[in-house]
């Protein structure tokens, strides 16, 4: 390889496990039957005049695998709250006890469960995209420095090698962690 041209691999491969990372966190907001804390990192509560994650304005506890409790430290904030996690789209009907909201986790239907397993699909498939348009940035260093004379074609080759590697690896992590996560949402 030519010690002109050098690919900043690292940097492809970090913003690549930026693309995993979100990954996971979109898929720890489906639900699987199981409450989790994390479910309610995409809620946002219009508190003190901005938009505010949930767990900024109160404790989320998981007392028990099928109920979430917030404790919400504001008590004006209660009903923003609440109103917040029955617009959010969880499918989650919040109940009020003071400054206590609990959530009941519903058991989830065949039908649920098959809409849950799709919307993993779009999750993962936005992250291959991604994972592409980083391989594409990558690729079109390689041609632009091949195309100033920093590099031969045979160095272009296997640097244009190494970048596909990067991206195939990193593609069957998505399409595995799609299909734990698609039978996690099927387990009744």
């Amino acid at each position: 390889m030519s010690d002109e041209f050098m690919l900043d691999t690292d940097d492809l491969e970090r913003r690549m496990n930026g693309a995993i990372a979100s990954l996971r966190t979109e898929f720890a907001s489906l639900r699987t039957g199981r409450g989790s804390a994390s479910m309610l990192e995409p809620v946002m509560v219009e508190a003190y005049g901005q938009m505010t994650p949930v767990n900024q304005v109160g404790t989320v506890n998981v007392p028990e695998p099928r109920m979430v409790t917030i404790n919400v430290w504001d008590k004006g904030l209660v009903g923003k709250v609440e109103k917040a996690i029955r617009e959010s789209g969880l499918g989650i009907n919040p109940q009020l006890n003071g400054t206590i909201i609990m959530l009941p986790i519903p058991e989830l239907n065949e039908e649920r469960r098959t809409q849950l397993t799709k919307v993993a699909g779009q999750y993962a498939e936005h992250a291959r995209v991604s994972i592409r348009n980083i391989r594409r940035d990558g690729m079109d260093q390689i041609k632009k420095a091949k195309n100033d004379g920093a590099m031969s074609e045979d160095d272009q080759k296997i640097w244009e090698g190494e970048v596909q590697d990067l991206t195939n690896r990193f593609i069957t992590l998505i399409d595995d962690q799609l299909e734990t996560k698609q039978a996690e949402i099927m387990q009744v």
